[in-house]
């Protein structure tokens, strides 16, 4: 009986457009845990007992997190179900590591080396080009870009169709974006593909993840940041990261400004909350010195 309401659950919780692929794997360890001791019904000690066998604290909290919502979803049908009680572990909040933000010079490297890859004259050279320049200008999701139809470029931008949380928006592209973009599908129009996808390979199919974050991790390593970042090397996520705290920092020294940029750049990037797009103000010592500034002001009586 858990287990099928185990995927009765993460099947709606995907149809409302989360991945769930993390929790879902919890959940299935959970579930099989339940079945060995015979639980028709979720048990809090059951649950707790499995939590605390993580790893680490932060592993604990988030296994606790994924039963408790989804013995909250059960709870509502059947009260037989028990909802582990919030904070049970602690408060092991995990903090989001800062973004690696790339200054323009790096991209230009990027894009640049990217268009040096072999074979000499393909597809694959440009193509890459094409896509890490298009990251950096549009601030896409990766899943995004490699996802685009020739048929979704219009006249106004790019129609990023369906995407995460099942949300789609238009974005709209720079002259010097859109003209690079026009090159490109010339070269793109002498591949012979059973796909209408705008990136491709020699192949004629569109690049898997694995082989992408590949190709950029030699890239990067060749231009020497593959340790800048608490020991670790940037990642291509954060070029749509990049793109953001850019953004932001235009609006230096008009609050009234950020605000309004804020909206308009959580919807431009497809985000469910503009919640999620405040990360990005604790990103750069630019944006942090204008918290920095405006807090100073309102704690000396200046002008707010």
């Amino acid at each position: 009986m858990l287990r099928d309401d185990m995927n009765r659950y993460i099947e709606l919780r995907r149809s409302a457009g989360f991945k769930l692929s993390n929790e879902a794997v919890m959940l299935r360890c959970f579930v099989a845990l339940a079945e060995v001791h015979g639980d028709l019904y979720i048990r809090a000690d059951r649950a707790l007992g499995w939590a605390v066998e993580a790893a680490s604290s932060v592993q604990r909290d988030r296994r606790l997190c994924a039963i408790r919502h989804f013995a909250q979803a059960l709870q509502a049908e059947d009260d037989r179900h028990q909802v582990p009680p919030r904070g049970a572990l602690g408060n092991a909040r995990h903090r989001r590591p800062p973004p690696y933000i790339f200054s323009p010079s790096e991209i230009t490297t990027l894009i640049e080396a990217a268009g040096g890859l072999k074979p000499v004259g393909s597809i694959r050279p440009k193509m890459f080009a094409m896509l890490f320049g298009l990251l950096a200008a549009t601030g896409l999701r990766i899943s995004e870009a490699l996802a685009l139809r020739k048929r979704n470029i219009t006249v106004d931008g790019l129609m990023i169709l369906q995407t995460k949380f099942q949300k789609s928006r238009l974005v709209p592209l720079h002259d010097t974006t859109r003209a690079a973009l026009q090159l490109y599908l010339a070269d793109r129009a002498q591949i012979a593909a059973a796909t209408d996808a705008l990136f491709v390979g020699i192949n004629g199919k569109v690049p898997g993840y694995s082989g992408l974050k590949g190709v950029f991790d030699r890239l990067i390593t060749a231009m020497g940041l593959q340790q800048v970042r608490n020991g670790s090397r940037p990642h291509i996520h954060d070029l749509r990261h990049t793109f953001a705290v850019r953004s932001l920092e235009q609006c230096r020294g008009d609050r009234t400004a950020v605000s309004r940029h804020m909206t308009a750049l959580s919807t431009y990037l497809g985000h469910t909350n503009v919640t999620h797009t405040y990360w990005y103000l604790e990103a750069t010592p630019v944006l942090l010195g204008q918290i920095a500034e405006a807090a100073e002001l309102f704690y000396t009586g200046g002008d707010q």
